[in-house]
């Protein structure tokens, strides 16, 4: 009796077990996720239109040591994603969420864009800048091969993730022209482009070209406050050579002419600004994209920052 009681049984239960796991195949989704707060939020939907809130990096050096700068950057009132330290190998912090902004960049701009925390990564390098000279002026120091040879890596991966433009890799001095000059004019910023990391080197022979033009008849300030403004400087168009002006062009010439940044106008920086700015030129910056909505920005750095 009980032989047969098991036989029927069998294929009944064998049809339960096939029934049950169909059902567990095409159970709906699970429940809803939730925010920190216990909000039920669902998240099974995704938007076509977005990308990441990172627009920019902007690359900075600490003229500190790396004690000091570690200690401004985490108990002050100014901050960096990321540090880079000087160390023996050199070190890399995290010291914000690429997701939180971050205090680096102050009353920034770049194009259309303008107060850059709210859209950019800022990377700190522990370096001194410069030491004064015998009479007076400053000497820049050069980058350590090492501190280089990290940060590419980490630019690259930042960039990849972010999908930032070529064009918008940028100094602190290009964004903050008024009082910052930093990375200076030892970074390397040809490597840069030669890595395609950043936008193509100005071609040497329009350069020479152009400059042999220029060199017969100089633009105007105000030819070179269009042009610098084009590149994506926030410059104003007053016509007159002022210091606001100087500030720029000693940026622009850091960058592309490390060898003489008095920002005074030539016939070289000239021709640099018109091969960077002519239509279709890399370097061009894209009015299409802007950043997001301006937001009040911390009070101004530290001097030891500055």
């Amino acid at each position: 009796m009980t032989r047969r009681l098991h036989s029927r049984a069998s294929p009944l239960l064998a049809a339960l077990l096939c029934a049950l796991m169909a059902g567990c195949a095409t159970a709906p989704p699970g429940p809803p996720t939730t925010t920190e707060g216990g909000v039920p939020i669902d998240a099974t939907r995704t938007a076509r239109g977005q990308d990441s809130r990172v627009l920019f990096l902007v690359i900075h050096y600490t003229v500190a040591n790396f004690p000091l700068s570690m200690r401004i950057l985490t108990e002050r009132e100014v901050s960096a994603h990321y540090l880079l330290s000087d160390e023996s190998p050199p070190r890399i912090y995290r010291l914000v969420d690429e997701n939180r902004r971050a205090w680096h960049s102050g009353g920034s701009a770049w194009g259309p864009n303008k107060r850059l925390n709210s859209s950019s990564i800022g990377i700190e390098i522990v370096h001194p800048g410069f030491i004064q000279g015998p009479n007076g002026q400053r000497l820049y120091l050069p980058f350590p091969k090492a501190q280089i040879d990290a940060l590419v890596p980490l630019v690259q991966d930042i960039v990849r993730r972010h999908q930032i433009h070529p064009e918008r890799i940028l100094g602190h001095g290009e964004v903050t022209p008024s009082y910052k000059e930093d990375p200076g004019p030892t970074f390397p910023w040809k490597l840069f482009a030669d890595l395609g990391i950043t936008p193509p080197w100005p071609d040497a022979a329009r350069v020479a070209a152009q400059r042999a033009l220029f060199e017969v008849q100089l633009p105007d300030v105000a030819w070179f406050q269009m042009a610098l403004a084009k590149h994506g400087y926030a410059v104003e168009p007053t016509g007159v050579f002022d210091r606001q002006t100087e500030r720029v062009l000693m940026n622009f010439q850091m960058r592309y002419r490390p060898g003489d940044y008095a920002g005074q106008p030539d016939a070289e920086s000239a021709a640099l600004l018109w091969v960077l700015t002519q239509p279709g030129a890399a370097g061009t910056p894209p009015d299409a994209a802007l950043a997001p909505p301006d937001r009040p920005d911390p009070p101004p750095p530290p001097p030891a920052m500055r």
